[in-house]
């Protein structure tokens, strides 16, 4: 398993060529903090319908706009395993009959990347950047990250010497997916939630999440719930995890921070071939023994 820890701000992992991966949903992660980034700037408030919709930024980053996921089609299943190329996020949408909303916003949960690919086309219209540069120049460079970028071929997710050979199309993930060294996903998630972006008020709102059902078998969850981008709970020992796993086609990736007192331990890790439980499972592993010292 490809492991990146950092310890109360300092890397712990020795330098070394790294291989590049892909975020998966840790991207969605990336994308909150951009748009934060946006509310930061007086730019949009949380609180504000956007795009001409029924709901607001805050419910969009957290799955609360009503919106369904094209995950729930059978389809897009059958397509990604035949390895086809994706659908235009129009014929998507229109497959889904995504525009309809499936419950009134703010009085359900249901996870949705369809939300996450409206906050992407928000982030363009309100910077009038590409996502990629508005990404790069709003949250990768200014919290010093380095080879991070979205995936635009096949070609980009084929990591065979990891036992990963898929031949999946990056287009189907339609908010963007970044890949990029496990490094930089957990310097990534440690310098944000540490304060060296956002303020100290919106990163407790982002950290303000909402209670799912819970404990979730095979995983170490025991009150899980979802922030703004980020997913947030508590596990055993106390402690609360803040962070986010993705998974996709081959392989996982999951990435948390855990504070105790002044200490504070965040890691990222990735394995092709596994669960998301196992993954989540060792990175708690690696958290709690660093806060611990040991």
């Amino acid at each position: 398993m490809l492991c990146s820890l950092v310890s109360n701000g300092q890397p712990q992992t020795p330098d070394r060529l790294e291989l590049t991966v892909p975020w998966w949903s840790f991207t969605k992660t990336v994308l909150a903090t951009t748009a934060l980034s946006l509310v930061r700037d007086g730019l949009i408030g949380l609180d504000e319908r956007i795009l001409d919709q029924p709901f607001t930024l805050r419910q969009l980053l957290r799955h609360e706009a009503g919106l369904a996921d094209y995950g729930e089609l059978a389809q897009y299943h059958t397509a990604v395993t035949n390895s086809e190329l994706a659908w235009s996020a129009d014929e998507m949408m229109q497959r889904l009959d995504g525009a309809r909303l499936r419950y009134s916003p703010g009085t359900g949960w249901r996870y949705s990347n369809v939300g996450y690919l409206l906050i992407g086309r928000l982030i363009e219209r309100l910077t009038d950047l590409t996502l990629d540069n508005a990404v790069t120049k709003r949250v990768l460079s200014p919290l010093g990250l380095s080879n991070v970028r979205f995936a635009e071929t096949r070609a980009d997710l084929q990591t065979p010497h990891l036992g990963s050979t898929s031949n999946y199309d990056p287009a189907w993930v339609y908010h963007g997916l970044l890949i990029g060294p496990i490094s930089q996903a957990a310097l990534f998630l440690d310098r944000l939630l540490r304060g060296d972006l956002l303020s100290t008020s919106l990163l407790q709102e982002m950290q303000t999440a909402r209670a799912l059902d819970g404990p979730i078998p095979g995983r170490p969850w025991i009150t899980p719930g979802y922030g703004l981008g980020v997913m947030q709970g508590s596990i055993e020992g106390g402690h609360s995890l803040c962070g986010h796993t993705g998974c996709g086609p081959g392989s996982v990736i999951a990435a948390y921070r855990i504070c105790d007192g002044d200490t504070s331990a965040c890691c990222a890790a990735f394995e092709a071939g596994a669960s998301e439980g196992a993954v989540e499972a060792f990175v708690v592993g690696k958290l709690v023994q660093a806060i611990r010292g040991g």
